[in-house]
């Protein structure tokens, strides 16, 4: 046996193919790495080989025999597939059904015997197992050895790659326990025992090697826990770090640009506004620098306690910078700020209030002299506010005294984005991140546990309802009836948005490049919160392709050859569109000289005009829980209930219960609890912007067990990192601090 410690890579002992195919498709590189994967579930020994007992749903584990086995080409596909009968000593028999015999055609022939793992379903009248994991003996007493052993403990399955089957897995994670002398313990002593865990050597054995009377569940736990610790260590020591800085006190003067504004607002301010108001004029007072989340229901006026802040940071001497992801949402506030600031925006202006300050935009579309402006306006001190996408984070670009940043959508950014901005102040100032995805207290404590988090849940009076429906594009009267109640709308003298999943190709020309250094440029490869794990429901299953997802232009065409909506006004909006074309369709469109428009994303946050009463979203199925409310929340933002349509065609299961789940209800925080149960943990933690896979690989955040180890770690972790902030008198845990701190983790961790 080759010696191994957990720092080994699996190259080590593993054929270097496949060694390679578990770093790419499980992020696995090391032999810590490997006992980290836990089975995803485990197969009764009672189930081995009566194959007459059988049931469809069952997960199964047989020993068979290879009766036949077929080859056949695919139907509308390249390759064959290969269907082999399996029998056992009564002559009962059971299907397998590869969709790729590449592999197995020349392992699985008649006589071949072994054993055979997977959930049985059903193909006519006959039981099937699809893609099984198999393990063949090389004659009958080895066979048999192999059941006499499955028959003796829980069966573990892991998530299987390719080629690589959890047969083949099980085999490398037996031979890494059997191998490794030392497991390191990251957790302290005192924590472990306090929290009644097992040892982690013992909880590893109990995970992958479980015996009948088992409960792999306890060695889970300790698993779960140890992430959590991790991670909460993490995090407790950057807020020890970030309290270690020094900020400037940002205190509102009297009669000042606050001052002036809050006795010109037209309406008063909910009770939650003032109350996240209080609480950000506490921290830009404080030497500290604030470090804060605004979590808000769509709709719930963040953008108006954001701007209250500027201003009380203006009124102590420094500027504001508020970074939006994409032109249209950073065009959006510019447009929205000034308005509400009115003659208080016009600082030094002909007509421009005594006290006031000046607004300035910085996109990385504009044309140079408007451009050399904004740079002068930000670097003089000028501009008190200074909006921009990407752009304001250039080298080049330079405040006079920033002192407060605030970073809307705060998903659509990395760390290194936020700190180049950061990094423009003399001192490190006062950061405020904004969020329209109301967050489950798991995600909270999990990736934002190293800030204060502010919640606004109530809705400003004078929004009006919104009622949701699913609409089945496959029954041709209910998209015919679609359309017609957008009409119905826009001859009310309202507007509609009809939202696409693409851009799609503009029939006259080729779309135009992304204007260099915004985020409006890929929409079509854009973060939708897929879940492809059903059958059916997307591109890794066998049986169907995806279809053509709709795009702007195509929908476009066939809005403008529908009768129904003859004589409607139709426009598109998307992220490749030049700035002064979207700038110039968003005011026709606020103005009501456009009736319906067509568009991406790109409307998902900050666009407000309130007499869209209706939205169509097609290809909704396309689309994640958080996106569609966010979509949604585009309208009822008026006197005139809103409606909002989710068409889809082809979905599967899972896609529906999504669409179901957003009609049910219009409360974003209990859409950000089902979600967070219909999703994959990576996807909601965005795991798929950082380019890796999950990054809690135990923990599941919509769980109540589990959300009470994350609870139980934060505790704990905090207390460990007040005792010993370097952590030196807890080596192995610095160790597993280190190892998680590569710099993919560090961005993802840091990313709000």
């Amino acid at each position: 046996m080759v010696a191994l410690t957990e720092d080994s890579l699996l190259s080590k002992f593993v054929k270097k193919g496949d060694a390679a195919a578990l770093a790419r498709a499980k992020g696995l590189q090391t032999v810590a790495d490997l006992l980290e994967f836990a089975p995803r579930r485990y197969l009764p020994p009672g189930q081995s080989t009566d194959l007459s007992a059988l049931r469809p749903g069952d997960d199964v584990m047989v020993v068979a025999e290879v009766a036949t086995a077929t080859t056949r080409p695919m139907r509308g596909r390249k390759g064959k597939m290969l269907t082999v009968v399996l029998a056992d000593e009564q002559g009962h028999q059971l299907d397998l059904t590869f969709f790729s015999a590449y592999g197995h055609s020349a392992k699985l022939v008649p006589g071949a015997r072994g054993v055979f793992a997977g959930t049985v379903g059903t193909y006519g009248s006959r039981l099937q197992l699809t893609h099984p994991d198999y393990e063949l003996a090389a004659d009958e007493e080895q066979a048999r050895a192999a059941a006499q052993h499955y028959e003796s403990h829980l069966i573990p399955v892991y998530s299987a790659t390719g080629k690589i089957y959890s047969f083949h897995i099980r085999r490398m994670v037996d031979y890494a326990l059997d191998t490794v002398d030392r497991v390191r313990e990251p957790l302290p002593d005192g924590v472990r025992v306090a929290r009644g865990l097992l040892p982690r050597r013992e909880a590893l054995e109990l995970v992958h090697r479980p015996g009948l009377g088992d409960d792999p569940q306890r060695g889970m736990r300790r698993l779960k826990f140890d992430e959590a610790f991790v991670l909460q260590t993490i995090l407790a020591q950057r807020r020890r770090a970030a309290e270690a800085e020094l900020a400037t006190p940002r205190l509102a003067r009297p009669g000042g640009l606050l001052s002036a504004f809050d006795a010109r607002l037209p309406f008063e301010l909910t009770a939650g506004q003032v109350a996240v108001g209080d609480e950000l004029t506490g921290d830009l007072a404080s030497d500290r620098p604030m470090n804060r989340l605004l979590q808000g229901e769509v709709g719930s006026g963040k953008t108006i306690v954001a701007l209250r802040a500027m201003l009380a940071a203006i009124d102590a001497g420094g500027q504001a910078a508020l970074l939006a992801p994409t032109e249209v949402l950073a065009t959006q506030h510019l447009r929205s700020i000034t308005a509400m600031l009115g003659d208080l925006a016009q600082g030094g202006r002909l007509g421009g209030a005594e006290i006031g300050t000046t607004v300035a935009l910085l996109t990385g579309s504009q044309s140079a002299a408007t451009r050399k402006r904004s740079l002068l306006a930000a670097a003089s001190g000028e501009a008190g506010i200074v909006i921009g996408t990407h752009a304001l984070i250039q080298k080049h670009v330079q405040f006079a005294d920033l002192a407060l940043v605030v970073v809307d959508e705060q998903h659509r950014f990395g760390v290194e984005q936020r700190d180049a901005l950061r990094e423009k102040a003399l001192r490190p100032p006062h950061v405020l991140v904004m969020t329209a995805t109301p967050i489950p207290r798991t995600v909270a404590m999990t990736v934002f546990g190293d800030m204060e988090i502010s919640t606004l849940r109530e809705l400003p009076r004078g929004r009006s309802p919104i009622a949701t429906h699913v609409v089945d594009a496959e029954r041709p009267g209910w998209t015919e009836r679609t359309w017609k109640r957008v009409a119905e709308e826009v001859a009310k003298g309202h507007q509609a948005y009809v939202v696409c999943p693409r851009i799609g190709e503009h029939p006259d020309a080729a779309p135009a490049l992304p204007a260099k250094g915004d985020a409006t440029s890929d929409e079509e490869a854009g973060d939708w919160g897929l879940d492809w794990d059903e059958p059916g429901d997307g591109p890794d299953d066998p049986l169907e392709s995806p279809r053509e997802l709709t795009g702007v232009y195509a929908q476009l065409h066939e809005l403008r050859s529908n009768p129904s909506l003859e004589g409607v006004r139709l426009e598109v909006l998307h992220g490749r569109l030049d700035a002064d074309a979207k700038e110039a369709t968003m005011r026709a469109f606020g103005a009501g000289e456009i009736d319906v428009l067509v568009a991406t994303t790109v409307i998902e946050v900050g666009v407000d005009v309130p007499n869209a009463s209706v939205m169509v979203v097609v290809d909704a199925d396309r689309f994640g829980i958080s996106q569609l409310h966010q979509l949604r929340g585009r309208v009822g933002r008026g006197s005139v209930p809103g409606l909002c349509l989710l068409m889809t065609g082809g979905a599967g299961d899972r896609a529906l219960e999504r669409l179901d789940a957003v009609a049910a209800t219009t409360d974003g925080f209990e859409l950000a609890r089902a979600d967070l149960m219909l999703r994959r943990e990576g996807d909601v933690l965005g795991a798929r912007q950082s380019g890796r896979g999950n990054s809690v690989r135990h923990l599941r955040l919509g769980r109540r067990d589990d959300e009470q180890i994350i609870a139980d770690a934060r505790e704990d972790a905090f207390a460990v990192v007040a005792d010993d902030p370097q952590l030196r008198r807890h080596p192995a845990l610095a160790a597993a601090v280190a190892m998680r701190l590569d710099d993919d983790q560090a961005a993802y961790l840091e990313r709000g």
